[in-house]
């Protein structure tokens, strides 16, 4: 009786066998009927030791043998070098080509005809995202706010990484409109926004209360330590005692221009920045001239004040010449280089790091405020916020009283 049941078991496991081995069989004559009558099942060798040129002429060769449609050889080789440079996955790297490079260098020096907005790469989302909308811009004036993740232009989509490509899209002649689909929190918008000569000139001051000078800024341009200087000499002439310094959405810029405003406030040979490339080999930035600023100072912040304007905040918070009052900062913590190729392009690329004169890294930290305040949640747009509501900026008062 047991050996039966031994024999019956036996014979069920060989069935069962046998099943799954017959299917095996059916199934590779399927697909294998399949690829011979309806495709081509090619099989490509590849050393994975290969270098790039190599990898790439093989693809090439595939394509010029079986793509179907018209083969545009600069598209493909410009289609390389981006997803080559991609590959990094740095959202700060980023190709530029020789079409795209006058503007970008424009941009950077702050002029150009466009809605006037900062934008990034966010690699939270992969969108591209709106900083801050320039004070005044047409893009203010319509209605785009900070943290706007921008969908498409003109019916185009583009990918966090192509921001470079965005931005081009979004300039072009005086006059024109451009269309674009916003992504806010989980609304869908579309805005046409009107070009305009874009005059960048973020330096605004006024005296408040108590004596107390007012400056702000929403860039490092190419002249905003000249034009931060003459606002505040304009203002040293109504007797200000104190200043706050507002750094909010602001998007950085230039680091030689916040390197400068950091020069107007502390002592000569302070160290301002260190900074550090893939080697480990150690720069450091310190103050040329003697201050011209020597007064109680206020700096304020939020999470969209970024990169230069993160150094100049953390050196002066750093050297104790000025007390940060707002929300941690977005923490941008990285430098680039943009090099110019001998075709035209260019390469936006990370090629340091910086720490600030404590030796604090902020990269994806951030400069914490030495007095947290939050705006209130009343607030629905927090680059027209009323005096009354200005916690952070009534805060910054208080302080210098």
């Amino acid at each position: 009786m047991e050996e039966n049941k031994k024999s019956n078991i036996y014979k069920i496991i060989m069935l069962v066998v046998l099943t799954i081995f017959i299917t095996f069989i059916v199934t590779s004559l399927i697909f294998y009927q399949y690829f011979s009558s309806n495709g081509k099942l090619l099989l490509v060798t590849s050393n994975s030791n290969s270098g790039i040129e190599e990898k790439l002429d093989r693809y090439k060769s595939i394509i010029d043998e079986y793509y179907l449609g018209e083969v545009n050889e600069e598209d493909l080789t410009e289609g390389a070098i981006k997803g080559y440079i991609e590959g990094l996955g740095d959202p700060y790297t980023e190709y530029i080509s020789k079409e795209n490079m006058e503007d970008y260098l424009a941009d950077t020096m702050g002029n150009f005809v466009g809605i006037g907005i900062y934008m990034i790469n966010d690699p939270t989302s992969g969108k591209i995202m709106v900083l801050s909308p320039i004070k005044g811009s047409p893009a203010e004036k319509a209605g785009i706010l900070p943290g706007d993740l921008i969908i498409s232009i003109d019916g185009t989509e583009y990918s966090g990484e192509e921001s470079s490509i965005a931005a081009s899209k979004i300039k072009g002649e005086e006059g024109t409109t451009v269309k674009l689909e916003i992504l806010r929190g989980t609304q869908n918008m579309s805005f046409e926004i009107k070009r305009e000569n874009i005059i960048v000139n973020p330096v605004e001051g006024k005296v408040l209360e108590n004596n107390i000078g007012y400056i702000s800024f929403t860039s490092f341009d190419e002249k905003t330590a000249e034009e931060f200087k003459n606002k505040f000499e304009e203002l040293q002439k109504s007797n200000i005692k104190s200043l706050i310094i507002d750094l909010r959405n602001n998007g950085g810029g230039l680091v030689d221009q916040a390197l400068q405003i950091a020069d107007y406030i502390v002592p000569k040979d302070s160290v301002l920045l260190y900074e550090v490339d893939k080697n480990n080999n150690e720069k450091t930035e310190k103050a040329k001239e003697d201050p011209i600023i020597n007064m109680p100072i206020v700096v304020l912040v939020n999470e969209n004040t970024a990169s230069s304007s993160e150094i100049l905040a953390g050196a002066l918070k750093d050297l104790g010449k000025a007390k940060i009052v707002g929300t941690t900062t977005y923490g941008k913590g990285v430098i680039q280089e943009i090099l110019t190729l001998s075709d035209g392009s260019g390469l936006k690329i990370t090629t340091e790091k910086y720490l600030t004169p404590n030796k604090t890294e902020i990269n994806k930290i951030g400069i914490k405020p030495d007095k947290e305040v939050k705006l209130p949640e009343s607030v629905e747009n927090i680059l027209e916020v009323d005096e009354k509501d200005d916690t952070q900026l009534q805060k910054a008062i208080e302080i210098l009283k």
